[in-house]
């Protein structure tokens, strides 16, 4: 006889699993809270280097992305590598910073006012 007690009416369904773009999404926040993470420890005195203002900007770009292939490493919803469909190959539309060489000295230049103290 089935019942109608609210607390057993889901006992047969099977757990929630985080979807693969939910969890692409949350690679992409921890990235992004490493690299700032990592400034901030750095201390007031010591400024990042090129290469560390460099890895920040593109895991911020990449982070800012709000599809799931936004650079040709990165792998789609079937564990595929995005190659040529990723956004960073397509012509037009978005252009997310996926490699250090994408960084110009002017990009670096404007992080370093936009987070001096």
């Amino acid at each position: 006889m089935p019942t109608s007690d609210p607390e057993h009416a889901g006992a047969s369904r099977r757990p929630q699993t985080v979807s693969t773009r939910s969890r692409t999404a949350l690679i992409r926040i921890a990235v992004v809270l490493f690299a700032f993470s990592t400034a901030a420890l750095a201390g007031p005195s010591e400024r990042p280097s090129d290469a560390e203002v460099r890895k920040i900007l593109v895991a911020e770009s990449r982070a800012a992305y709000s599809g799931n292939c936004p650079c040709p490493y990165d792998r789609d919803r079937a564990g595929r590598r995005c190659g040529k469909r990723s956004a960073y190959s397509r012509p037009g539309g978005a252009a997310p910073l996926c490699f250090d060489s994408d960084v110009t000295r002017e990009m670096i230049e404007v992080y370093r006012r936009r987070t001096a103290k």
